[in-house]
């Protein structure tokens, strides 16, 4: 496999020690190579390239012991143990009975993918661990160019076999990753084998306490991608100062180097050619047409853009837009905006969840944000969604926060650990550069301030304004009680509130503290007063037709509803606040949240439940958002 690097504009991890890109390496293994931003291809806009989707039946089995990766002593397993060993199990077992095979995968259980594992059956409710999937497929029988196998994500750490050999490994639960198969495919069928280990450690990202599902398993789409011989890489086309459109891109093959490049733009009348430099890069800006329409809430607007490149076409479909920062506002297209939002999973509407989003189940979360709570912005926590979510986001008109799951208790000062991180915000940031409804880049959520903390996080922070100069960089912080106040008081005494350009709180007075509802307007809140902040997250939890009129006891609709109307009368008295993405939609799978009366592995802080019913403080934050739309 080819190595690159990431250059010119897209040069952010450049820097790097070559130690720091290696991410962390769970023994035993079989040396596979790694995928990192800096050797995999990137395939930006893959998922509108042609190919051969491999989602539907795979075959699966548990390997809880690990043993297809490495013997008892961490040798490489017996033939006995390679799931992706092209045997005929059955056959050489019956013909010689001296041959030992303990797995058999091309006869084991089937299951039906993009799915999670703990979906399939009871059993592996909570299985935690390494999972085996293997099917094949046709090879296309009249090939030309080059052939990747790219998956959108899968939790958390992938081998990738094709043929009985290994082509790579990565690490990181939802980002995209793919490996060159060009030379590997053979005519006919062609077995495809997949290991992933779900398991956290002490410095996987995330860590292994958490407050949401992890769902083991391939969740997105497999691809076979077929590309020419020499093809766009990467591209990357926004609107930047001086009123100009601007394209950024690397060509990758035999001919990447001084290649003809064009864009059009057909809609706008755009054409825009160049050549790539030694180093197969094309860069090139164009003013922008009169009829040029920007992208905004109320006028989701996408141009169809495609750069030809010899045999090869990119394309996608874009929005135009600017996002910055005047003092403590958030400007949109030159206008203020208030970002009346919401946070949510990566869960569908359904009483058995398995992080499988279609187009379908997005529009529908998605339409509950727009057309139910009259909102325009959405943070998609805690991790990268799908890129199902964010091309919906695209077309429906959300503005998004995008965050990596730098979460809790991360090993800050584990070299690999930053290493996984930046790779995987790296990986965020280049699949979704050219998503429109994308405003913020989030590096953590509520982390715990300390150096190593904020070495770490300032690292990240940096990264980002490397690899993304057009966009806003925040973290969901935490912030200081003043534990003597008669009334709530608290401070942003965070120092990496200085490096950022939206301030975001999370903050659960009234829930996880004692205070009376009624206190709450009166909370006093010491922030920065040059920055706009957003309430990232407030909320508490209640079960969907669980009533209390007379006490509101807790978990009661009538105690969330209230709670909703306190926390908004004290948010209306913040002079910068400028957002707010209340914790949370949906009600989502957590198995830490078991009173079993009320939540039975499953956090009830959605507005709406699980199958959608909408609870009381869903038109209690409706009817706001409807009055702060018209301000």
């Amino acid at each position: 496999m080819e190595r690159r690097t990431l250059l010119g504009s897209f040069v952010a991890l450049a820097a790097m020690p070559a130690t720091l890109l290696k991410a962390q390496e769970r023994p035993p293994v079989v040396p596979l190579p790694l995928a990192t931003v800096a050797t995999q291809p990137l395939l930006t806009s893959a998922d509108l390239r042609d190919g051969t989707d491999l989602s539907g039946p795979w075959h699966y089995s548990i390997d809880p012991f690990r043993s297809g990766l490495a013997g008892f002593h961490g040798e490489m397993p017996d033939r006995g143990q390679q799931r992706y060993s092209e045997a005929d199990v059955r056959r050489e077992m019956a013909a010689d009975n001296r041959v030992l095979y303990e797995v058999d995968l091309a006869h084991s259980p089937i299951t039906t993918l993009p799915s999670s594992w703990l979906t399939e059956a009871p059993e592996l409710r909570y299985y935690q661990g390494l999972m085996w999937y293997q099917r094949t497929f046709p090879a296309p029988a009249q090939r030309s160019g080059r052939y990747f196998i790219r998956l959108g994500a899968a939790n958390y750490a992938t081998y990738v076999y094709l043929n009985g050999k290994p082509i790579g490994r990565h690490e990181g639960g939802f980002t995209p990753f793919a490996f060159e198969v060009t030379q590997l495919l053979r005519d006919g069928d062609n077995q495809i084998t997949i290991g992933v280990d779900s398991q956290a450690t002490d410095t996987t990202v995330p860590p292994p306490v958490t407050d949401w599902e992890n769902y083991g398993g391939i969740t997105r789409p497999v691809q076979l991608v077929h590309t020419a011989a020499t093809y766009v890489d990467d591209a990357w086309v926004r609107l930047i100062r001086g009123n100009r459109i601007a394209v950024d891109a690397k060509l990758d093959g035999p001919d990447a180097a001084n290649h003809a490049v064009t864009m059009l733009i057909p809609e706008l009348h755009v054409t825009l050619t160049g050549r790539t430099d030694a180093q197969g890069r094309f860069r090139g800006d164009i003013a922008v047409p009169r009829g040029l329409r920007r992208w905004a809430p109320e006028m989701p607007k996408l141009y169809d853009v495609t750069l030809t490149t010899g045999d090869d076409v990119w394309r996608d479909r874009i929005g135009f837009r600017t996002i910055e920062v005047r003092g403590s506002d958030i400007v949109l297209n030159g206008r203020p905006l208030f970002l009346r939002g919401i946070s949510l999973h990566e869960e569908e509407i359904g009483t058995d969840p398995t992080r499988a989003m279609t187009p379908a189940a997005a529009r529908l979360l998605l339409g509950e944000v727009r057309d139910g709570l009259n909102g325009n912005f959405v943070r998609l926590a805690h991790y990268p969604h799908s890129e199902v979510m964010t091309r919906a986001a695209d077309e429906l008109g959300l503005i998004v926060w995008s965050e990596v799951p730098v979460y809790w208790r991360v090993a800050w000062s584990n070299p690999e650990t930053l290493a996984t991180a930046r790779n995987m915000l790296a990986e965020n940031i280049l699949r979704d550069r050219n998503r429109a409804s994308i405003a913020i880049w989030s590096v953590a959520n509520e982390t715990p301030v300390t150096p190593a903390r904020n070495s770490f996080l300032t690292t990240l922070v940096d990264d980002a304004r490397r690899l993304d100069d057009t966009r806003l960089v925040s973290a969901a912080l935490l912030v200081e009680r003043d534990r003597n106040s008669t009334h709530p008081v608290m401070t942003m005494a965070d120092p990496l509130a200085a490096k950022l350009d939206v301030l975001a709180i999370n903050t659960y007075n009234g829930w996880y503290s004692p205070d009376r509802l009624t206190d709450l307007p009166s909370s006093e809140w010491r922030v920065p007063a040059d920055k706009p902040l957003i309430f990232s997250e407030f909320g508490a939890d209640a079960k969907a037709g669980f009533h209390d009129a007379a006490h509101m006891q807790k978990f009661s609709e009538e105690y969330q509803a209230e709670y909703y109307r306190q926390t908004l009368a004290m948010a209306d008295r913040i002079p910068t606040l400028r957002g707010m993405s209340p914790w949370i939609l949906k009600d989502f799978r957590s198995p830490r949240r078991q009173n079993p009366d009320f939540q039975q592995g499953w956090n009830r802080k959605g507005l709406i439940s699980e199958t959608g019913q909408h609870k009381e403080a869903f038109g209690v934050l409706a009817d706001y958002y409807a009055r702060r739309g018209q301000r």
